[in-house]
């Protein structure tokens, strides 16, 4: 929602500005995690406003900052927002995002060269004054002009599933260089975010300077921006799978740091984040008498040299499970490393996993605009030993995308029924479709055609800029049709294209709850609608999960790790999610909710009301079966 990410945007620029006034540690961090946790939210903070208890219950918002969001609702701004405004210049924010600039020198910048935007550090740079600032040589200075001209090129974050094929070649390719003899990615990738802001890979090596030649004459670099003995900075070129995404070719920064052996589950640890998380476990360390750091979690002696660099005997170290239990935490999952609680926790969750799944529930034949046959779509489902397959091409109003009318749709139903008969038990296939919610929330069909089918995904395709009630009353009302077994992509964002609907999530959920409809995940990356947030929400309500390919082609089955690493965030179990369950249960459900509709028209007499889509099919044929 529009009003959480604004206040959020401004929660983090406030914990910026006070990095650069050197404010208290503590009061910085404090900004940070209440910035976190209201863009983590699924619903609007006004709704949250009206109520403080509701509010100071969020973790990370005590009663100050309670106060502060309040004004913010009620007035738009934040009075110590507008204070740090007369202080610190804004232009200046925008800074910290550049490799090499980090608070203390922006903060010279400012107070000795009068630096106050992009626009002044390049008039610092290009007549040389910058070198006259403290360690500020030619090198740091060229280094700082490769980050602005990298900003420039790079623009915004860069969606999950083409961050993380990148990442896992440049692992592999890292893994086989000679003396490294251990590789892994961190950072938000790891943790599995939607977007990337640059890629994080950690290595151990027997010759460290052998390793940081190998990353940085990488086949994809295009510019070095820094080599030295335990950190390289390169700009890499995203590939083709970035290019069909962006209309401009894109680069991405890449960060390799050699880390020794016997540090690396700490330094897994550390660069993996969030960093909310790490200042939980380093909180967590000192009240326990001990210090935790990228090297190790050590005894607190109160020197303030670091103890790794005092040959001090770390109490954990060499593995991320190691160093959790010396903490008394339970070896958390990457995916939930969020500061949304997990560090309180006695067991980790049951997440689920990639294996879980059992039936794909939302595909699509060369009947609409999917690439394969029926037959090729069942066979590459049964190869991934799933039990079942759900066929749901496009209904009428996605012309664009060959939606079926119901001609086609009663033609699909015989060709489905002759793959059936030739492929037997190997799996099950069932006749749905993607149904459009048109914008007022009915369905694209009528409800004599719904019925004929096995399955309902309904998915909004059109009208995707209602403002957040409209599209609120259109879901809701879409999963109150009796047919409709799992709402498809509910917002139908799509990254870098558009942005979707921002309906109030939680009364779409306890609506799903409530009609015993599924919300989907669509696992494929350019979409991830349940974002993760929003599946978190949905957990905590108990509603059903259903994670789906959306599978146009059969390599879109691939795109399954992405819906999944979406669910572990959201902190699905696999009982929670209808794709993990049995033949027996899943049809059973599918089933039941199919009973209940038709049992209700008859009820309503609804059938002397509607024409239906299916030629000479009659209400009186339908309750004749």
């Amino acid at each position: 929602m529009s009003r959480n990410t604004d206040l959020a945007d401004r929660l983090d620029q406030m914990a910026h500005m006070l990095e650069l006034l050197e404010a208290s540690r503590f009061r910085i961090i404090a900004y940070e995690r209440a910035a976190a946790a209201v863009r983590d939210l699924s619903e609007d903070i006004a709704d949250l406003a009206d109520d403080p208890k509701r509010l100071k219950a969020i973790e990370g918002i005590g009663a100050k900052m309670a106060d502060k969001i309040t004004a913010f609702v009620e007035t738009g701004s934040i009075p110590d927002h507008e204070e740090l405004k007369a202080e610190v210049p804004e232009g200046l924010v925008p800074l910290l995002g550049l490799s090499g600039l980090g608070p203390k020198t922006v903060r010279l910048l400012w107070k000795q060269l009068g630096v106050e935007d992009a626009e002044s550090l390049q008039r610092v740079i290009d007549d040389g004054s910058i070198l006259g600032l403290p360690r500020m040589g030619e090198k740091t200075v060229e280094n700082i002009k490769r980050a602005i001209a990298f900003a420039q090129s790079s623009g915004e974050r860069v969606p999950l599933g083409v961050a993380r094929p990148m990442a896992e070649a440049i692992v592999a390719h890292m893994e086989k260089v000679k003396g490294v003899t251990r590789a892994a990615y961190a950072g938000s990738l790891r943790r599995g975010r939607e977007t990337i802001g640059d890629i994080d890979i950690l290595v151990s090596a027997k010759d460290p300077t052998a390793a940081h030649e190998a990353f940085c004459t990488m086949e994809s670099v295009t510019r070095v921006l820094a080599q030295g003995a335990t950190k390289s900075s390169v700009q890499m070129e995203l590939g083709k799978r970035a290019h069909r995404w962006s209309k401009e070719e894109r680069a991405i920064q890449v960060d390799l740091r050699v880390v020794p052996e016997a540090s690396w589950g700490a330094a897994l640890l550390y660069f993996t984040g969030s960093k909310n998380h790490n200042v939980r476990l380093r909180e967590r360390a000192l009240a326990q008498g001990m210090t935790l750091n990228e090297y190790g979690l050590y005894p607190n002696d109160d020197d303030p040299a670091p103890p790794q660099q005092r040959n001090v005997k770390a109490v954990a170290s060499r593995t991320e499970a190691s160093v959790y239990k010396a903490l008394g935490v339970p070896e958390l999952p990457p995916e939930i490393r969020e500061d949304r609680g997990e560090v309180k926790l006695n067991a980790p969750p049951p997440l689920i996993e990639a294996s879980d799944i059992k039936a794909e529930l939302h595909a699509h034949t060369n009947a609409s605009d999917g690439q394969m046959e029926i037959e090729a779509l069942a066979r590459a489902a049964a190869k991934r030993g799933y039990h079942t397959i759900a066929v749901t091409d496009h209904s009428r109003s996605s012309a664009q995308a060959g939606g079926l009318d119901g001609k086609r749709l009663r033609e699909q139903a015989q060709a489905i029924q002759r793959v059936r008969d030739e492929l037997g038990s190997k799996i099950s296939i069932l006749h749905g479709s993607e149904v459009d919610i048109l914008a007022d929330g009915s369905l694209d069909f009528d409800d004599e055609t719904l019925a004929l089918l096995d399955h309902v995904v309904a998915s909004p395709h059109a009208a995707l800029t209602q403002d957040p009630a409209t599209a609120t009353k259109r879901l809701i009302r879409a999963i109150e049709n009796p047919h409709t077994r799992v709402l498809g992509h509910p917002t139908g964002r799509v990254f870098g294209r558009r942005e979707g609907l921002s309906p109030e999530m939680r009364d779409v959920i306890a609506a799903a709850v409530e009609q015993g409809v599924a919300l989907e995940i669509n696992a494929h990356w350019l979409r991830l609608d349940l974002r993760d947030t929003h599946v978190r929400a949905a957990v905590e309500a108990g509603a059903l999960i259903a994670i789906d390919c959306d599978v146009h082609r059969e390599a879109d089955f691939d795109h399954l790790i992405y819906g999944i690493l979406t669910a572990r965030r959201g902190w699905v179990s696999p009982e929670q999610c209808v794709n993990t369950w049995d033949r027996g249960k899943l049809h059973a459900w599918l089933k039941d909710r199919h009973t209940q509709a038709r049992e209700a028209k008859r009820g309503l007499g609804h059938c002397a009301e509607n024409t239906t889509q299916w030629g000479d099919a009659r209400c009186d044929a339908e309750d004749s079966r």
